[in-house]
């Protein structure tokens, strides 16, 4: 072995050169980052913003790491959340709604009740804030992905499943050689969504202002709130350079890579032609030093895969008293469910109860109204243009290498940037707030309808189409019979997230403010943002609950009943 180790040490390259480089580069950025977030904190001496564009470098990278960590937590509460909701029925019950929930209380409402439990937990470092801000950036990334791979446990094909059993797989090696695998391309773009979701609100969490508590984090969020705040244009265009070349490196170290590997799990009876590639998937390939050192690590992980883990107990009761015993335990668990939600209602109303009157939930009502039939109009417009628009991309491999860093790019576009062209125009011909800020709530949240229709065009068998040429199904039948029904499950996890997303945006797009000029479109998320910003928790917490009662109430009379359709018309095997 040791011989072996030499011969590779002889015939060491360039390519294992660049590796050890690049590999080097990413340990010392994350250990520089993590040494800063664990400096010393006091919050009447807080670091001044500059809006020097030299500054920017340092800024980028300290909000790019936050943003990782943030996608690495979303991942794993990924896996977890969505195989217990997708595998037990009593616990789906329980999970699906509180993440309808989780997906539709805004940054805003986190970071009212979240900030100062982190702060109180880490009170003399840099580590409470961070986490603050960190996770107000994981409630931006982790539902959409938790939606998808959900949506991917629920509708493997009956063949693949079968296969499993045949093979007698336990449910830990099911898990990863059959349901990670089969999920991992919609996965992976809607961990491109997900970054691209954490930059969209960036600035909320790295200027965080919670009545007269404020808290501004180096970051280049903070740098383009600064920016905004005194009009520096010069300074808008620097962080959006700054924003682009992050999401750019982002895609080409990171995305490209994953969309490169995934690609090798496409379910597949027919090869395809052109494939994704990506040169750090070609360097490591080549970097033959690099082998040597993971190849323990990687016959670890394998091993971990393979093993016969087995979390089922054997059961010996008949089926009577299986049957009976899954009733019991079905109506025990409906009414704890019913029993914990009546809870919550009785404590919210003592809580809420001195301050709060039955004009304040007439108020909110009505804004909710409002915020619902501007949701259902931007849904609607955002499906007729990108659902199209994502087959074509998602069925040319090479286009949709193309268009994936510029489609990140557009999604990460903070929608304040608009602010300032919205309040010049709206002022200007003094046209009408509630009308012409509707279309900032659909900026970042469109995306996610285009990226999970193409990871479901991306995903189609090549088989199928090449059946659907050799039968002549053409035309609108094409689109009627073939390609709408094969993305269907993937449009309703995207619209579901998007839906979700709308009412979460609308915190930042229903009040905007340019300088000293604010604008008012009216609305639940103008609602809940001046309260926010006055520090009123009993109405920022009835704001948050009709905004989540909104979702539920959409997603369980709509959404729910459309995504089981689409999984029982669309389940190939």
């Amino acid at each position: 072995m040791q011989k072996g180790g030499l011969r590779y040490l002889r015939t060491l390259s360039w390519w294992d050169l660049l590796a050890i480089l690049l590999i080097l580069a990413i340990v010392i950025v994350f250990g520089s980052t993590a040494h800063q977030m664990t400096a010393p904190f006091a919050i009447s001496e807080q670091p001044r913003i500059s809006l020097s564009p030299w500054a920017l470098p340092a800024y980028t990278l300290r909000t790019t790491i936050r943003m990782l960590i943030g996608l690495a937590a979303s991942l794993l509460f990924t896996l977890i959340y969505a195989t217990l909701a997708a595998k037990n029925r009593r616990a789906e019950l329980l999970l699906l709604p509180i993440l309808d929930v989780l997906q539709s209380v805004p940054v805003l409402g986190y970071l009212s009740f979240t900030t100062i439990l982190f702060i109180s937990l880490f009170p003399y470092t840099w580590l409470g804030p961070e986490l603050a801000a960190i996770f107000a950036i994981f409630t931006a990334q982790a539902w959409n992905m938790t939606f998808s791979f959900y949506q991917a446990l629920k509708t493997i094909p009956d063949d693949l499943d079968e296969a499993s059993r045949c093979f007698r797989l336990t449910a830990w090696q099911r898990f990863w050689r059959l349901e990670v695998p089969f999920a991992l391309p919609g996965l992976v773009w809607n961990m491109m969504m997900s970054m691209a979701g954490g930059w969209f609100f960036v600035v909320a969490a790295e200027a965080i202002t919670v009545g007269r508590l404020r808290i501004i984090l180096p970051g280049v969020g903070s740098y383009l709130a600064q920016a905004i705040a005194t009009r520096d244009i010069p300074a808008v265009g620097w962080s959006i350079l700054a924003m682009a070349m992050a999401i750019i490196l982002c895609d080409q170290l990171l995305f490209r890579p994953l969309v490169a590997w995934a690609d090798n799990f496409r379910f597949e009876q027919a090869p395809v032609g052109a494939t994704p590639k990506s040169w750090v998937i070609d360097l490591f390939r080549k970097a033959r030093f690099i082998h040597l050192t993971v190849k323990p690590v990687r016959q670890g992980l394998q091993w971990i895969i393979r093993s016969r883990f087995s979390l089922s107990s054997a059961r010996n009761q008949t089926a009577v008293t299986g049957a009976l015993k899954r009733r019991v335990t079905g109506f025990a668990w409906v009414m704890l469910l019913i029993s914990a939600l009546l809870y919550t209602g009785w404590k919210f109303f003592v809580f809420s109860q001195p301050e709060l009157t039955l004009s304040d939930l007439g108020i909110v009502l009505e804004n909710g109204g409002i915020t619902l039939l501007r949701v259902i109009v931007l849904i609607s417009l955002a499906t007729l243009v990108w659902v199209p628009v994502g087959i074509i991309v998602g069925l040319r491999p090479r286009l949709s290498q193309q268009i994936q860093p510029v489609a990140q790019f557009l999604a990460a576009f903070p929608a304040n940037l608009f602010f300032p062209i919205a309040v010049f125009f709206i002022v200007r011909f003094h046209l009408t707030p509630s009308i012409w800020l509707s279309p900032l709530m659909i900026l970042g949240t469109q995306w996610y309808i285009l990226f999970n229709v193409i990871a479901g065009a991306s995903a189609f068998p090549g088989d199928l189409r090449e059946a659907g040429a050799m039968l002549r199904v053409r035309g609108w039948n094409w689109w009627r019979k073939i390609m709408i029904p094969a993305v269907l499950p993937y449009y309703i996890t995207g619209a579901i997230t998007a839906s979700g997303g709308a009412w979460n945006a609308s915190i930042v797009s229903e009040i905007v403010n340019w300088g000293p000029t604010t604008l008012n479109g009216s609305g639940l998320g103008a609602y809940i943002a001046q309260m926010t910003i006055a520090g009123d928790y009993p109405r920022i917490a009835l704001g948050i609950a009709v905004m989540s009662s909104f979702v539920i109430t959409m997603n369980h009379l709509f959404w729910r009943p459309l995504y089981a359709f689409a999984a029982r018309r669309t389940r190939l095997g």
